[in-house]
């Protein structure tokens, strides 16, 4: 329903064929966010650092297909998009690359390949193995978390301002972002990343929250 009404009124389009949706985590709650682009019909891909996630929501059924290759993964969704095929791509990887590999495609080639943005990272505890900074592995960031989490959260913070700078590059070309309930906005704001409403005050953000502005 949130991808639905996302399309309908950010895209103002009832059909979300041919559309793509980016997102992150296939954890718990978020794990349904494959599931929910087929059923919408769209191209969803969804980036996910830790595998044994991605092989779960696979054997479910709720994942078509699994990829650590943004090569691949973009050549996919331009496949899927072009023939306006309903695909749930995982991308075994950290969201911020991906994120930042379609800024390299719109900065390349000129197009803008995705429509609807989310996260569903787990922002409410990005300090403690919620949110992996993309500078690092997965078990490097483990690793980082348990010997030094003064130095992890850092990381965290930097990579939150690259992920928000990469999401405002392709917002202002025209893809519609909104926040998940899981205050990825707000530990960006706290981290330094551009995401205040200009001409509002603080509390509030450029991108809209799914439980006013969409599901409402």
């Amino acid at each position: 329903l949130t991808v639905l009404n996302a399309g309908r009124r950010y895209l103002k389009a009832e059909d979300l064929s041919g559309k793509v949706f980016v997102t992150s985590g296939l954890g718990g709650m978020s794990g349904a966010q494959a599931k929910a682009a087929v059923i919408a019909g769209c191209v969803g891909i969804i980036a996910e650092v830790d595998e044994a996630a991605l092989l779960k929501r696979h054997k479910q059924g709720w994942l078509m297909e699994i990829s650590n290759n943004l090569d691949h993964c973009i050549a996919r969704l331009r496949e899927a998009r072009k023939n306006k095929i309903a695909l749930s791509l995982g991308y075994h990887g950290n969201v911020v690359d991906l994120w930042e590999r379609l800024v390299h495609e719109l900065d390349t080639t000129g197009e803008l390949l995705v429509d609807l943005g989310s996260d569903q990272t787990s922002c409410h505890n990005p300090f403690n193995g919620g949110y992996y900074p993309v500078q690092l592995g997965f078990e490097e960031g483990k690793q980082l978390l348990s010997s030094s989490p003064g130095k992890f959260r850092t990381l965290v913070q930097e990579s939150l301002k690259r992920h928000v700078a990469a999401i405002n590059r392709l917002a202002d070309k025209g893809m519609f972002f909104w926040d998940y309930g899981n205050a990825f906005l707000l530990e960006a704001q706290r981290a330094g990343a551009d995401v205040a409403k200009k001409g509002a005050n603080k509390t509030e953000f450029r991108y809209p929250s799914y439980v006013q502005h969409i599901m409402g």
